[in-house]
């Protein structure tokens, strides 16, 4: 079987197929809460300064497959501040966005058949990659908090597990991991010989100030720890397509395998637009956060109206909105029915779960990031008056 077939389609082109052609009026334009990506530019200094590097030579060359030595060592360094541990330039490598980093961690770290836990509700695009190169997902279910259970993820090791995932802030859920977690799924890994990778893509959009968790003061972390990350979110460089990896410099020469097979280096412009944010844009990332926690707030807000109609709110958090719907109708045909009566696009909650399984026909993913306070609002004023035959048990 052809490796691609393997997998399902991917989630976020099949959504947009469903507005396809459609035409939506002027006062009451779609709202697309579909994708976890900012829509507007980057900042105008970081414009002028990527115009500028595009007068440089080098910018059009290729790199060092593993990136700009000056943004592996910036890099480093923000991370060591962010993470209060040792973190130096030859435990990073700069990738083609976060996907390729997830892409070429596994690839550094597993065969066919070997086993990975993931937290279910799941990041689709992890889940697409696992089954494409045979690597053999465990779901691991989470909780009514969305959070999983180490206690129930160590009796699914079995000597086959080569890493467990975590992502946090999580995609789909929002939900941030609690240091106590992270540090519980860390010594599971520690005493089982396997790794952690912690997608930490949403780092920059926490609701607290100060480390998410202590892991880089454990003694050897990088022997257990990796870490994912994207310049796309906080700086607004999703078509740059630029991602780091964090982890034992051991790790590297099997990661640069890889990026150097799959695409020679990441983008030039791109890495130096990143350099330029670490250098320059702590402050404009704070604002940023602020504001996005001042839209889940709208959301939190805005949401009271929809509890007695049976919604729950179930997580909440970075850009992510994860919402359990009261009717008697599959997630997946309900968020088709929201575009035709609502003018809402939103993902279902089957694209994260495991086919078939219930939970995933009774939730939504909202990516609010796109949309202001008054979006919001109109966004759940379009969704309350919404009236089918409710599920059973449903509050």
């Amino acid at each position: 079987m052809p490796l691609t077939e393997r997998t399902f389609a991917s989630p976020v082109p099949q959504a947009h197929r469903w507005i396809a052609g459609l035409r939506f009026p002027d006062d009451k334009p779609l709202i697309n809460v579909s994708q976890a990506a900012p829509t507007a530019p980057p900042p105008e200094g970081m414009r002028n300064a990527m115009a500028q590097a595009l007068m440089d030579p080098a910018t059009h060359l290729y790199s060092a497959d593993l990136g700009l030595d000056a943004l592996r060592e910036s890099l480093a360094n923000h991370w060591a501040k962010c993470y209060a541990g040792p973190v130096t330039a030859d435990k990073v490598a700069i990738t083609s966005g976060c996907n390729q980093a997830f892409a070429a961690t596994l690839s550094a770290l597993c065969d066919a058949g070997d086993e990975v836990l993931i937290p279910t509700p799941w990041y689709f695009n992890h889940k697409m990659w696992l089954d494409m190169v045979g690597i053999i997902a465990i779901p691991l279910p989470t909780g009514p908090d969305l959070l999983p259970d180490p206690a129930q993820a160590a009796r699914l090791v079995t000597p086959r597990t080569r890493a467990i995932i975590a992502v946090s802030p999580n995609n789909p859920a929002g939900v941030e991991y609690p240091a106590s977690l992270l540090q519980a799924l860390f010594d599971l890994a520690q005493n089982n010989g396997f790794r952690l990778i912690l997608d930490e893509t949403y780092k920059d959009f926490r609701s607290l100030p100060g480390p998410p968790h202590l892991l880089l003061q454990q003694p050897d972390w990088d022997r257990t720890l990796i870490q994912l990350y994207s310049f796309s979110k906080a700086y607004r460089l999703t078509g740059h397509r630029v991602g780091a990896i964090i982890g034992a410099s051991d790790l590297m020469p099997e990661v640069e395998k890889f990026i150097d097979t799959v695409t020679i280096c990441p983008s030039g412009l791109g890495q130096r637009a990143a350099l330029w944010g670490l250098q320059n844009l702590d402050d404009w990332v704070e604002v940023e956060r602020q504001t996005n926690l001042n839209l889940a707030e709208t959301i939190r807000t805005n949401f009271k109206k929809m509890q007695n109609k049976g919604w729950r709110l179930k997580g909440l958090g970075a850009y992510f909105a994860y919402l359990e719907h009261p009717f008697d109708m599959p997630a997946d045909r309900l968020a088709q029915r929201m575009v035709t009566e609502a003018h809402i696009l939103a993902l279902p909650g089957t694209m994260f779960m495991p086919k078939r399984h219930p939970d995933g026909a009774t939730h939504l993913r909202v990516a609010f990031a796109n949309i202001d306070a008054a979006g919001i609002g109109t966004l759940f004023d379009r969704l309350e008056p919404l009236a089918l035959a409710p599920r059973r048990g449903a509050r």
